[in-house]
């Protein structure tokens, strides 16, 4: 077993690089492209990016947020990635525990930062990110010895999504929640157990609605759509209230 200070130290250096990475993830998988093999790339002069294009924080410093070769604006949510995500290694740090504790807690707040993004961007929720996240909330329950609260808040988070979406939609006649919401809440539940986990929802809906509500009263373009019937971005509160559950249990 690795020295639990090396692991932390490793951890926060890997946090800019994962958040990099985490950007990419929101930008590509929801368009269906490659994660992997296909190069980094300006989108809007296709020019492939070199090394020092790609150090995080750095690149976008010295470039003043701006494409070498074309001088297109890089969109900033890529360097607000990596800042985040380094600040999420360095809570797992503090919140202590052995070397598979904190890299599990660093992988589930990356996870709900990239869940975040995408649903902010796209209002998608991949099927390998709702997956992955709810894989790690297992582990996180069996370093805990909470499988069985983990698989019962599993059952009860995706349950209960999925009624409110064959309900909302037998009554109303369209969607009103997505499937990607239903899959999300399988590892959000295994990670409140059934007991937080009314907890996080209701503080997921008071932030959906404190959000909306207040950009509706600012935007007079949005005024034009009633509230009722406008797109929320439902993942990312789940996510963020999830976020906050954990920092609550850290004590960090």
């Amino acid at each position: 077993m690795p020295d639990p200070r090396f692991s932390a130290l490793l951890l926060i250096l890997a946090g800019p690089f994962m958040g990099s990475f985490l950007a990419l993830l929101a930008d590509r998988l929801p368009r269906g492209e490659d994660v992997i093999v296909k190069p980094s790339h300006c989108r809007d002069c296709n020019a492939r990016l070199r090394l020092r294009d790609l150090l995080p924080v750095l690149s976008f410093g010295l470039t003043r947020g701006r494409c070498r070769h074309c001088g297109a604006a890089i969109p900033p949510v890529t360097l607000y990635s990596e800042i985040i995500a380094t600040g999420a290694a360095i809570l797992a740090v503090l919140a202590g525990g052995g070397t598979i504790d904190i890299w599990l807690s660093a992988g589930f707040l990356w996870l709900l930062l990239v869940l975040t993004l995408c649903d902010l961007q796209w209002f998608r929720l991949p099927d390998l990110l709702t997956g992955m996240l709810f894989l790690i909330t297992l582990g996180m329950a069996v370093r805990g010895g909470a499988m069985d609260q983990a698989l019962i808040g599993a059952g009860l988070g995706a349950g209960a999504f999925l009624a409110l979406r064959l309900g909302y939609h037998a009554i109303r006649g369209r969607e009103g929640l997505g499937l990607g919401d239903v899959k999300l809440m399988a590892g959000l539940g295994a990670f409140a157990g059934p007991l937080d986990l009314p907890l996080l929802v209701l503080i997921a809906a008071f932030g959906a609605l404190a959000v909306a509500g207040g950009g509706y009263l600012l935007d007079r373009t949005a005024q034009d759509t009633p509230l009722a019937v406008r797109k929320l971005p439902f993942g990312s509160a789940l996510c963020a209230a999830a976020a906050i559950l954990w920092l609550l249990r850290a004590g960090v």
